[in-house]
């Protein structure tokens, strides 16, 4: 491996955890607009219980 400063160092810890973290939160919300259109969709067909 080839040698590296730190501060590249550091800069490839960041963009690793960055990357990380990007993809978790788009995974996390493709699950949630999943569940999101799976309700919508239920609750579109209730009945009002409401009177106004």
């Amino acid at each position: 491996m080839p040698q590296l400063s730190p501060l590249n160092w550091i800069f490839l810890f960041v963009l690793f955890w960055t990357a990380v973290l990007v993809v978790s939160i788009l995974i996390w919300w493709s699950k949630k607009v999943q569940f999101l259109t799976k309700t919508s969709s239920i609750t579109v067909n209730k009945e009002n219980k409401w009177n106004w």
